[in-house]
């Protein structure tokens, strides 16, 4: 299956927001940075993320959903355990008549990954090698050279920290992509780790062991892992990552806020230092038909 359709959708938009800031911000380098080129990528994600808004609070109410009717799955677990026919039918008639769909927590983040992987193909062409066709996905020759020599604080934004080689031919230098590139990967795995961070502290740690390991994985592993990324992807993708991302914390700010999770979920935390607590009260306790040590000491007082 071709994805050319993909190409030419992500090459419209990106042009579109080019020519606007063009008509906008200075034509020459402000701060060794064409502002034109780096805002078409930032608004770019901000037009894919208003689009999927919607979606995203549809996903949302059927996570709230989902999380409000666990009592009523495990009843129902219980109650056909070992007619798995039975027990399906009663789940679908479940989630039906309380609106929550179990397939929408993958949605938005399915339709934002041919963005992504459209964006990652169109950029990687940037390059003046002669090997690409310049005029392929709807861009003029002009066009292609523009963005191919268009840089970030001094980085070409198709330059990548793993291969710096040829940058030279771009009027940049091996080390300052490789300062601007390492930046960026810093922040895209700050702003990965401040997203899950985010989450976690609103809904709590889960009880369940496999549920908390997940947790600590997007917490954890996954920022790690865009290490490796990072070195492989082009700056001008990091720049669409890092706004995704910086997107992300404020949309799940807002989120949050007007569609809290259940009190059940919200009080996790709580309910884990509840246990510590009682936990420590019972070490301190004395045992049965043992004395106080400072019994002696209370009667003195009194």
């Amino acid at each position: 299956m071709s994805l050319d359709w993909i190409y030419i959708a992500i090459s419209w938009l990106l042009l579109r927001w080019h020519e606007l800031w063009d008509l906008i911000v200075p034509k020459d380098l402000v701060l060794g940075t064409n502002w034109s080129w780096v805002l078409a990528i930032v608004f770019l994600v901000i037009t894919v993320r208003v689009l999927l808004f919607p979606l995203f609070v549809k996903q949302i109410r059927s996570q709230r959903a989902m999380q409000a009717i666990q009592p009523k799955v495990k009843e129902l677990q219980a109650k056909h355990k070992g007619d798995k026919e039975t027990l399906q039918r009663e789940m679908m008639e479940l989630y039906r008549k309380e609106k929550a769909n179990p397939l929408m927590g993958c949605l938005p983040l399915v339709l934002q990954m041919p963005v992504f992987l459209g964006l990652l193909h169109v950029l990687r062409r940037l390059v003046p090698d002669g090997k690409h066709n310049p005029t392929l996905y709807g861009w003029t020759a002009k066009q292609f050279d523009l963005a191919s020599h268009a840089k970030l604080f001094g980085a070409p934004i198709a330059g990548k920290f793993g291969a710096t080689a040829g940058v030279e031919e771009l009027g940049s230098t091996a080390l300052n992509v490789k300062i601007v590139a390492g930046i960026l990967i810093l922040m895209m795995m700050a702003t990965t780790f401040m997203t899950s961070r985010q989450m976690i502290l609103k809904t709590g740690w889960s009880e369940d062991p496999q549920q908390k390991m997940i947790q600590r994985l997007m917490l954890y592993g996954i920022p790690f892992t865009l290490l490796i990324s990072g070195y492989l992807f082009p700056i001008g993708v990091i720049i669409y990552w890092v706004t995704t991302n910086l997107f992300s914390l404020g949309q799940q700010f807002w989120v949050l806020k007007k569609y809290p999770p259940p009190p059940a979920a919200a009080k996790i935390g709580e309910k884990s230092k509840d246990v510590e607590a009682a936990a420590k009260l019972t070490v301190e306790a004395p045992k049965p038909g043992v004395k106080p040590a400072n019994q002696k000491k209370r009667g003195a007082r009194r």
